[in-house]
């Protein structure tokens, strides 16, 4: 049994990963604030002898013996980080400060979860990992984009000087039950509108793309990485490689779901990234992982998810 410390822990992801933790009979400090985070996302685990929800945000120092920390505490879509940019920031670069010097203290190996968006609108495609990416350090979207961009750049001066052990994931557009409702993501986004009949909301022309990756793979991708005991550190992609445009994916919601929504379309925000793919090549070597889930499978899932919320 690990000790283990997740951030986040009541979000999209984090609550899956807590849930997949536990279920391995690892003992799971959850940690969260919740600004984007929900006591429904992890309700099954309180009361578990192995689980445990602390309310806290990581801009403030927080002491615990662990083994593991996986650091995943960021709102990570654009209205909630957004919202409140400056915190947003601080959440990455005051965040992974702490996280980084809890590993320090407790020998503990971390992992940070950080984000395709490091890439920003790229000129490479599909994107790889020694590509520096092409980010505007000063737009809207900036706060999260270069908040990730920084805490990768402390977690390689921790590794350096400290030797702290860390791990870096670059997480690409994932989707899956546990999403929340105001997110303003594709995937949400087309599917509660599917649901409820609503216009379907395309920004921009609907050609740009985005590659979609169940949750669970990706859960399995961030264990393999947490554990991989070649000490390959990355940054590696977890991603699904299979690129699909907006305007294919929101027909595809309407069809699976049997809707009579029409689409519309809106101007596309500043600096929304035209294309979205991973290479995975690195992680099929290191890690052996490649994403398994198809996605009428995955969205079979996650609209039967939504039709709950509704």
């Amino acid at each position: 049994m690990k000790r283990i410390l997740i951030t986040g822990g009541a979000g999209f992801i984090g609550s899956h990963l807590c849930k997949r933790l536990v279920e391995e009979n690892n003992d799971v400090i959850c940690l969260d604030n919740f600004f984007t985070g929900s006591k429904d996302n992890i309700r099954e685990l309180i009361g578990l002898k192995n689980f445990e929800l602390v309310r806290h945000d990581i801009t403030k120092e927080y002491f615990a013996e662990v083994d593991q920390i996986y650091n995943l505490a960021c709102p990570a879509s654009p209205p909630h980080y957004q919202y409140n940019p400056i915190k947003t920031i601080k959440t990455s670069i005051l965040g992974t400060m702490n996280m980084l010097g809890a590993a320090k203290r407790c020998k503990a190996t971390i992992l940070q979860a950080s984000t395709s968006e490091v890439y920003g609108d790229p000129k490479v495609h599909p994107q790889t990992e020694d590509y520096w990416g092409n980010v505007n350090p000063i737009g809207i979207r900036s706060c999260y984009d270069e908040g990730k961009r920084c805490a990768e750049t402390l977690m390689m001066d921790y590794h350096r000087q400290n030797n702290v052990d860390i791990r870096i994931i670059r997480i690409f557009n994932t989707y899956g039950p546990n999403m929340a409702e105001n997110d303003g993501r594709v995937v949400s986004n087309f599917i509660l509108q599917a649901l409820k009949n609503e216009d379907i909301t395309i920004y921009g022309d609907g050609t740009q793309t985005r590659s979609f990756c169940y949750v669970d793979d990706l859960v399995d991708g961030m264990i393999r990485m947490m554990n991989n005991p070649q000490k390959f550190i990355g940054p590696v992609n977890l991603g699904n490689p299979n690129e699909r445009s907006i305007l294919d994916f929101a027909k595809l919601i309407i069809e699976m779901t049997g809707s009579k929504s029409q689409i519309i379309y809106r101007p596309l925000p500043q600096d929304d990234p035209v294309q979205r793919k991973p290479d995975i090549s690195l992680a099929k070597k290191e890690l052996n992982w490649e994403p398994y889930t198809d996605i009428k499978t995955g969205l079979e899932k996650t609209i039967e998810y939504f039709k709950t919320k509704i």
